[in-house]
Protein backbone atom coordinates (compact mmCIF):
# COMPACT_ATOMS: atom_id res chain seq x y z
CA UNK A 1 0.00 0.00 0.00
CA UNK A 2 1.63 3.43 -1.06
CA UNK A 3 1.03 6.00 1.71
CA UNK A 4 2.03 8.86 -0.50
CA UNK A 5 -1.29 9.64 -2.24
CA UNK A 6 -2.37 9.57 1.22
CA UNK A 7 -0.34 11.92 2.85
CA UNK A 8 -0.81 14.27 0.20
CA UNK A 9 -4.89 13.85 0.30
CA UNK A 10 -4.70 14.73 4.08
CA UNK A 11 -2.15 17.73 3.42
CA UNK A 12 -4.61 18.95 1.23
CA UNK A 13 -7.54 18.91 3.31
CA UNK A 14 -5.95 20.29 5.71
CA UNK A 15 -5.15 23.54 3.48
CA UNK A 16 -8.11 23.69 2.66
CA UNK A 17 -9.71 23.90 6.01
CA UNK A 18 -6.93 26.42 7.15
CA UNK A 19 -7.67 28.75 4.30
CA UNK A 20 -11.45 28.39 4.84
CA UNK A 21 -10.72 29.43 9.04
CA UNK A 22 -8.83 32.51 7.96
CA UNK A 23 -10.83 33.38 4.87
CA UNK A 24 -12.04 37.37 5.46
CA UNK A 25 -15.25 38.33 6.73
CA UNK A 26 -17.96 39.55 5.32
CA UNK A 27 -17.89 43.23 4.61
CA UNK A 28 -19.51 45.43 7.43
CA UNK A 29 -21.30 48.35 6.59
CA UNK A 30 -19.33 51.40 7.44
CA UNK A 31 -20.80 54.70 9.13
CA UNK A 32 -19.51 57.86 8.60
CA UNK A 33 -18.10 60.01 12.09
CA UNK A 34 -20.97 60.80 13.84
CA UNK A 35 -19.67 65.12 14.02
CA UNK A 36 -20.35 64.57 10.26
CA UNK A 37 -23.53 65.01 10.57
CA UNK A 38 -23.63 67.73 13.12
CA UNK A 39 -24.91 70.46 10.50
CA UNK A 40 -26.50 68.34 8.02
CA UNK A 41 -30.22 68.45 7.26
CA UNK A 42 -31.60 65.60 8.65
CA UNK A 43 -35.03 64.07 7.60
CA UNK A 44 -37.02 61.35 7.07
CA UNK A 45 -39.35 59.43 5.58
CA UNK A 46 -41.67 56.31 6.48
CA UNK A 47 -41.99 53.56 3.36
CA UNK A 48 -44.18 50.78 2.83
CA UNK A 49 -42.52 47.33 3.42
CA UNK A 50 -43.59 43.13 3.49
CA UNK A 51 -47.08 42.39 4.56
CA UNK A 52 -48.77 45.79 4.38
CA UNK A 53 -46.15 47.11 7.40
CA UNK A 54 -44.08 50.34 7.34
CA UNK A 55 -40.10 51.27 8.17
CA UNK A 56 -38.23 54.24 7.10
CA UNK A 57 -35.72 55.91 5.55
CA UNK A 58 -33.16 58.87 7.16
CA UNK A 59 -31.86 61.54 5.07
CA UNK A 60 -28.88 63.47 5.22
CA UNK A 61 -28.78 66.72 3.20
CA UNK A 62 -30.87 65.05 0.99
CA UNK A 63 -28.83 61.66 0.33
CA UNK A 64 -30.30 58.18 2.01
CA UNK A 65 -28.30 57.36 4.72
CA UNK A 66 -30.01 54.37 6.69
CA UNK A 67 -32.48 52.25 4.93
CA UNK A 68 -34.70 50.09 7.64
CA UNK A 69 -37.57 48.38 5.93
CA UNK A 70 -38.01 46.16 9.18
CA UNK A 71 -38.03 46.57 13.16
CA UNK A 72 -34.69 47.38 14.52
CA UNK A 73 -33.61 44.52 17.06
CA UNK A 74 -37.00 42.68 16.22
CA UNK A 75 -36.63 38.65 14.19
CA UNK A 76 -38.21 38.18 10.96
CA UNK A 77 -38.48 40.90 8.39
CA UNK A 78 -41.78 42.52 8.66
CA UNK A 79 -41.91 46.47 9.30
CA UNK A 80 -44.09 47.99 12.16
CA UNK A 81 -47.70 47.65 11.90
CA UNK A 82 -48.71 51.19 11.66
CA UNK A 83 -47.33 54.23 10.19
CA UNK A 84 -47.26 55.97 13.66
CA UNK A 85 -44.53 53.27 15.36
CA UNK A 86 -42.16 53.73 12.32
CA UNK A 87 -42.53 57.53 12.62
CA UNK A 88 -41.85 57.41 16.29
CA UNK A 89 -38.41 55.05 15.37
CA UNK A 90 -37.44 57.60 12.81
CA UNK A 91 -37.99 60.35 14.86
CA UNK A 92 -36.09 58.89 17.36
CA UNK A 93 -33.14 57.87 14.89
CA UNK A 94 -33.04 61.15 13.68
CA UNK A 95 -32.71 62.72 16.94
CA UNK A 96 -29.88 60.01 17.83
CA UNK A 97 -28.00 60.99 14.76
CA UNK A 98 -28.78 64.69 15.48
CA UNK A 99 -26.81 64.00 18.90
CA UNK A 100 -23.70 62.47 17.52
CA UNK A 101 -24.66 58.72 17.92
CA UNK A 102 -23.55 56.46 14.74
CA UNK A 103 -25.21 54.18 14.56
CA UNK A 104 -28.24 54.93 15.94
CA UNK A 105 -29.47 51.79 17.77
CA UNK A 106 -32.78 51.51 19.05
CA UNK A 107 -33.67 49.08 21.61
CA UNK A 108 -36.59 46.86 22.07
CA UNK A 109 -37.49 48.47 25.58
CA UNK A 110 -36.67 52.48 23.70
CA UNK A 111 -39.51 51.18 21.51
CA UNK A 112 -41.53 49.86 24.41
CA UNK A 113 -40.91 53.23 25.77
CA UNK A 114 -42.04 55.45 23.01
CA UNK A 115 -45.15 53.50 22.05
CA UNK A 116 -43.97 52.52 18.29
CA UNK A 117 -44.87 48.61 19.34
CA UNK A 118 -47.93 47.42 19.03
Amino acid sequence: MNTRPTIFLLFFLFSLFVSAQTAKPAKETKFREAGMYAHAKLSHKIITAVNNTYGYDIYSDGKLIIHQPTVPGMPGNGGFKTKDGAEKVAQLVTTKIGKGEMPPTVTVEEMKKIKALQ
